[in-house]
């Protein structure tokens, strides 16, 4: 059985083609890994970085990816505004989106995390403030973090999945991946 651990740089599709628009030249997955029969455990949109975990191992790509398993996914969240407890409060609560109320989630704010610079920078306004939390969430709808945060009035600006169960993103560079034992 082969676990991968990748670091996915933004803009990179989780697939290893692109079966958009004629022409189109997006990074895809095969750029970076050259493992034959590993499929990804999971997604993680264009516009989000971080652990995104592939396996040759159907059972263990169900494990993970299906939100029957309520595996926990921790995400480092870079939000537009100043959070404010009550915020974090209803994140811990759940909160309603289109698709219905949200599973409790674990949130704190926590200060600026070392990550390496992200390629295009972050939107910058000196009028806007804005913070980090860490979001650990037990199931995996659309874009669910990103309409989790701007639920509560908070945009992201951010998005780098930290982990996955005890899989973490420590020590591997984006565009970066390496074997684990699963």
């Amino acid at each position: 059985m082969t676990l991968i651990l990748f670091n996915k740089p933004y803009g990179v599709l989780c697939q290893f083609t692109d079966r958009g628009t004629a022409g189109s030249t997006r990074p895809t997955l095969s750029g970076f890994i050259d493992v034959p029969g590993t499929y990804p455990a999971g997604r993680l949109d264009l516009d989000s970085e971080g652990l995104l975990l592939l396996t040759d191992d159907g059972r263990l790509q169900a494990r993970i990816a299906d939100p029957r398993f309520k595996m926990a996914k921790t995400y480092l969240v870079q939000v537009e505004g100043d959070v404010a407890e009550n915020a974090l409060a209803a994140l811990r609560r759940g909160v309603r989106l289109k698709d219905g109320l949200t599973r409790p989630a674990e949130a704190e704010r926590i200060a600026d995390p070392e990550l390496w610079p992200r390629d295009p920078p972050v939107r910058f306004r000196k009028s806007v403030p804005d913070c980090w939390i860490r979001l650990t969430i037990r199931e995996g709808r659309n874009r669910q973090v990103r309409r989790m945060t701007a639920a509560i009035g908070h945009p992201t600006l951010r998005l780098v999945r930290w982990s996955i169960g005890d899989w973490s993103l420590d020590g591997i560079q984006p565009g970066e991946w390496r074997y684990q034992p699963a």
